[in-house]
């Protein structure tokens, strides 16, 4: 399994980070859940999100801790989606990054 790890900077306070953490996935399940089946999630305190999902059959567990300049996301990429570990950070970068900017 491939380690990833994606630093994203931010200006925001904690609390706003975590509500727009809440309303992305609430986002992400409504748009992807028939896709990819149910996305777990669940707050380890204020600052540690732990993510989990089934793409295609390969679970992807990762977690996103939330510090007062950046937001930290890392994730296990198992077997074949490795292959694809490029892809897969420019999309957190991207998306994200956006999230946090916006």
């Amino acid at each position: 399994m491939k380690q990833l790890e994606v630093r994203i900077p931010h200006g925001l306070s904690v609390e706003e980070v975590h509500r727009r953490l809440d309303r992305a996935l609430e986002r992400a399940r409504a748009e992807y859940g028939e896709q990819v089946g149910p996305i777990d999630a669940t707050w380890e305190g204020d600052d540690r999100l732990m993510i989990g999902l089934t793409v295609m059959g390969m679970r992807i567990d990762g977690e996103m801790q939330v510090l007062p300049a950046e937001v930290v996301v890392r994730v296990g990429v198992p077997g074949m989606a490795a292959l694809f570990a490029g892809r897969i950070r420019a999309g957190i970068e991207e998306r994200l990054g956006g999230l946090l900017t916006a």
